[in-house]
């Protein structure tokens, strides 16, 4: 809780709430509790809280942008990628309540996971009337996320502009294989490959396939001119 304190800057009333914030259902399982010991119902939550927020704040800092372009920049800052930079950029992963199992696995580093518990955070902090806290933690966090999508937009959309792309040349979608995987379960690194039209039009890496997946259809994008006016 002590931890928790530091980082969002926030007063905790209610450490029970907190502690099944950070409770991953496998271990509600393994120790035969219920769900509602979990994180999931405070992360259902956290998530609306999240938008709004972060809605507030690119309202706040993007008084020119339309509807459109700032629905754009939220549905990426607030992505599961995202959340769980910002979860383990503070080390919050080593604070999640998971099953023995599950954390042999490696499961604590999951982007998933990560970003559950980071919105169950902010779903306790709402019960707790901490709204105005929240949006002021926020704000600093997410404010240079916001600020580097606006700025390399296709970098974060490319697979929706590459597709919007070849599918407006003939209809056809872009085809993503894996060429490599390597590394331990926790930490691993991915390669792969996109072509479009039977030729290969972009390669690249990253710590999960999704992510590997973007960085190459960055690199297409680039190659066929796409999204140089978002």
């Amino acid at each position: 809780m002590q931890r928790l304190e530091e980082v969002f800057k926030i007063k905790i009333k209610d450490e029970e709430l907190f502690k099944r914030a950070l409770t991953h259902p496998s271990y509600t399982k393994e120790q035969e509790k219920s769900f509602l010991d979990s994180y999931e119902r405070l992360e259902f939550l956290g998530d609306s809280v999240l938008k709004l927020l972060t809605s507030d704040i690119l309202f706040e800092m993007y008084p020119e942008f339309p509807e459109g372009k700032l629905s754009k920049i939220r549905s990426i800052v607030v992505s599961d990628m995202t959340l769980a930079k910002i979860f383990k950029s503070f080390n919050l992963e080593t604070l999640l309540i998971i099953a023995k199992h599950e954390k042999k696995q490696g499961l604590s580093n999951n982007d998933t996971i990560c970003a559950c518990a980071f919105e169950a955070i902010l779903g306790a902090f709402y019960l707790e009337g901490r709204l105005s806290g929240l949006r002021k933690f926020l704000k600093k966090v997410l404010k240079p996320y916001i600020e580097d999508v606006n700025a390399n937009y296709i970098n974060f959309n490319a697979k929706a502009l590459l597709q919007e792309y070849t599918q407006g040349v003939n209809k056809q979608l872009p085809s993503y294989i894996l060429l490599d995987e390597k590394g331990p379960a926790h930490k691993k690194t991915f390669t792969v490959q996109v072509s479009f039209n039977n030729e290969v039009c972009g390669t690249g890496s990253g710590a999960t396939k999704k992510e590997a997946e973007q960085n190459a259809a960055a690199e297409a994008c680039r190659k066929f001119n796409v999204g140089e006016g978002e």
